[in-house]
């Protein structure tokens, strides 16, 4: 902005008292100080606001307005309410420095000339920035990326300030903005210790990966208000972290008329560090258009998946056929360089379903078939499987997903280990730990999530195998409460292999009839019968270990046990006795 348009905004109180030839300066930012040297503090382009506390003699005018000069300041504005008028001698130091000067009518705070000056000089710089945007843009739209999400994100936090990052919907930082160049905010105000405080939003804060904590609670919040139809962007207090906008990154390609429920789980968001409740339309406008760019870079990413996805289907078919083990073997020694481009050995693998219902409102909550379950649990299979060391422009490189249905199926490649040592495979459990609270909001409350995961094999005639393990698995996960569930090869070899498939009324009956005692004896006598059941059966029956473990005398134990014994007419010595009271505890 230039000088002469603050003088034409008659709001800001400015009465001009030299340098009228000057008034085309460009004004980059604003700075208030009284120091006597502010020099260190000065870039050039900036229109200086101060109280003249600096002035004890009519020296020290010259000396300070050639600071500025020197420095490249575009002007200055002094106030008028310590002093009341502008000394004459700083009026002629300005004209020898050929710098404009301005008085400030004592009811107009320098505050409110800050605030003009930065909303003027940020929309400026944001119109700037959108036309880079735009060129990005039709670079990448029209060949290869150039650089991923991250260039853009570096622009946001070079030219506007702004620090951001792009999550999956699990919360997986996909990309992040660096450390600002240059981008610390020109609207400074110097204290009187010489420390200054930036105006601009994010100003001097370097960006840094987000904690895992924040980007799952960011990851929540961003697909709880996508599911409820609010309009973004959606702004979220994170305490102890501050206020982030997160705006959605939906797919270019994308029709209208969809299913929500269709894409939530697969979109990608954008969170800025920053409350944009009252930003400008121009602005809104131009982090619209980041998302969009962002979005070609995930279409990319998308389209490289293809081969993956394509070799994960046809193993599929092969096995789920009953193909020869040789035939499916010459397929993976295909697959196995796209999967582990570089690996000299055939490697392990582990199979891994995922099924993703959605269900229609109501009592009995009928699975809604329109709503195609498979594809989104593709999408999130290939996502919560992304190998965390991995490195180039796609983390997820060593993933194939193949879907049918509801359900999706993932080939997971293992690295070969050496005779005496044991391979790792994936955990069920591990899988869902970090990404359980937010797709449950995603699902919010019509949705499930279901995943088993298969012992791992070493060669092809392991493959059918595992797919009837992990789909077994992934049954007993079904018959678990909750949105998100997953069970392993491991809990296969248990009774609660047995439990899933025992109806729902004998189960309630079953377990009714043994605890319901137990349960009402605690709720009127605050006995905790329950708890000390569970301790005494997980330590064996031990009276020592289970006394020690619930910090209990043995003798108070034994009142306990014998208080259960009488209300359920069993006998905590037999190990029939035990094994019901197990089980029940096990179903409720």
């Amino acid at each position: 902005m230039r000088l002469r348009a603050l003088l034409e905004t008659e709001a800001l109180g400015l009465r001009l008292l030299g340098g009228e030839e000057e008034l085309d300066r460009t004004v980059r930012g604003v700075m208030t100080t009284d120091l006597r040297d502010p020099s260190r503090y000065l870039s050039g382009g900036e229109l200086v606001l101060t109280g003249l506390a600096w002035r004890r003699e009519p020296a020290d005018s010259e000396r300070f307005v050639r600071i500025l000069a020197a420095a490249g300041v575009a002007g200055l504005a002094a106030g008028e309410a310590e002093l009341g008028d502008v000394p004459d001698d700083l009026v002629r130091a300005c004209e020898r420095h050929r710098l404009p000067l301005f008085s400030v009518v004592e009811d107009v705070s320098f505050a409110s000339i800050t605030e003009h000056v930065v909303r003027q000089v940020s929309g400026e710089r944001a119109g700037d920035l959108a036309a880079v945007v735009d060129r990005h843009r039709r670079l990448m739209t029209s060949g290869p990326a150039g650089g991923g999400p991250e260039v853009i994100l570096d622009l946001l936090g070079s030219d506007l300030d702004l620090r951001a990052w792009v999550l999956s919907p699990t919360g997986r930082q996909v990309a992040g903005s660096g450390p600002s160049v240059g981008g610390t905010s020109h609207a400074r105000s110097a204290m009187g210790d010489g420390t200054e405080t930036d105006a601009g939003p994010g100003a001097g804060r370097a960006a840094a990966e987000l904690p895992a904590a924040v980007c799952a609670q960011l990851a929540g919040e961003h697909l709880a208000a996508v599911r409820s139809g609010r309009r973004a962007p959606y702004r979220v207090a994170v305490p102890g972290s501050g206020t982030y906008s997160l705006f959605p990154i939906h797919g270019t390609g994308r029709a209208g008329g969809h299913d929500v429920r269709e894409t939530v789980l697969s979109d990608w968001l954008l969170a800025v560090d920053a409350d944009a409740g009252d930003w400008a339309e121009e602005r809104l406008d131009l982090l619209h258009g980041v998302t969009q760019l962002i979005a070609v870079e995930r279409d990319h990413r998308e389209a490289a998946r293809t081969v993956r996805r394509r070799l994960a289907q046809e193993v599929l078919e092969l096995v789920q056929a009953g193909a020869p083990p040789a035939e499916i073997a010459a397929r993976l020694r295909v697959a196995a360089p796209v999967l582990l481009p570089g690996l000299g050995t055939a490697p392990h693998w582990q199979v891994v379903v995922a099924r993703v219902e959605w269900g229609l409102p109501g009592e009995d909550h009928v699975r809604d078939s329109a709503v195609p379950g498979g594809p989104v649990a593709q999408s999130l299979l290939e996502e919560m499987l992304v190998d965390p060391e991995a490195t180039g422009p796609e983390p997820s490189d060593r993933i194939a997903v193949a879907h049918t249905g509801d359900e999706a199926v993932a080939l997971v490649p293992l690295p070969a280990a050496d005779e005496e040592e044991t391979v790792t495979g994936l955990h069920a459990d591990r899988l869902l730990a970090a990404v359980r609270e937010p797709l449950s909001r995603g699902l919010d409350g019509d949705g499930r999530l279901t995943l088993g995961v298969s012992a791992t094999v070493h060669s092809a005639e392991g493959l059918r195998g595992a797919l009837e393990e992990a789909r077994h698995a992934r049954r007993v996960a079904a018959a678990r409460p909750g949105q998100v569930c997953a069970a392993g090869h491991q809990e296969l070899a248990s009774h609660v292999l047995l439990l899933p498939f025992v109806p729902d009324d004998v189960r309630r009956a079953f377990t009714a009839r043994l605890l319901d005692p137990l349960r009402d004896y605690d709720r009127r006598h605050r006995a905790e019968l329950i708890p000390t059941l569970e301790a005494f059966l997980a330590c064996d029956g031990s009276w020592t270990r289970c006394a020690t473990q619930l910090h209990l005398h043995v003798n108070t134990l034994r009142y306990r046990v014998g208080r259960i014994e009488q209300l359920t007419g069993r006998d905590l010595s037999r190990l029939e006795d035990k094994l019901d009271f197990f089980l029940a505890l096990r179903m409720s």
